[in-house]
């Protein structure tokens, strides 16, 4: 099963209403949100760090960059740089690499959110591939994946 039909019927199974969006092939958050018209602050994109030689999901808003310095202090570790695809491509093995949702939980893998994307009501994701998405409340988002929140982007 593909990581989004597998996320669908989570979502489904758990009687979450979401859409998806189909979009041109689309690397970068920037150019996913350009796609489908949304603001990049809404759209959240994926970054796995490697925090004291463990995997972690960081989600952020697609213009904002990870804080290395934050991130290790959220994470409790002395060490957190981030990860090479090769170290993290396994773990998803439903996924295009770099087309992760931002459901470590269904991998895992230990999520954290930075708290602007917890600030939005809608949030929209790469669904495991590079011309899906996903949108659907961040409120719900949050119940099913119980992330961390806390402050480790540079916002600009």
């Amino acid at each position: 099963m593909t990581a989004s039909k597998r996320l669908e019927s989570y979502l489904r199974d758990n009687k979450v209403p979401f859409q998806v969006v189909h979009h041109p092939l689309a690397y970068t958050a920037q150019e996913i949100a350009a796609a489908e018209h949304v603001p990049g602050k809404k759209l959240a994109k994926v970054v796995m760090v490697v925090a004291d030689d463990k995997l972690a999901m960081l989600a952020l808003p697609a213009p904002a960059h990870v804080s290395i310095d934050k991130a290790a202090a959220l994470l409790s570790a002395s060490h957190v740089r981030l990860a090479r695809e090769e170290e993290f491509a396994a773990a998803f093995p439903d996924c295009e690499v770099g087309a992760m949702p931002p459901f470590g939980n269904l991998y895992d893998v230990p999520v954290f959110v930075d708290k602007a994307l917890a600030e939005d009501e809608e949030i929209v994701f790469q669904a495991g591939t590079h011309t899906d998405t996903i949108a659907m409340s961040y409120k719900d988002y949050e119940r099913l994946v119980q992330p961390r929140v806390g402050d480790f982007a540079h916002h600009g």
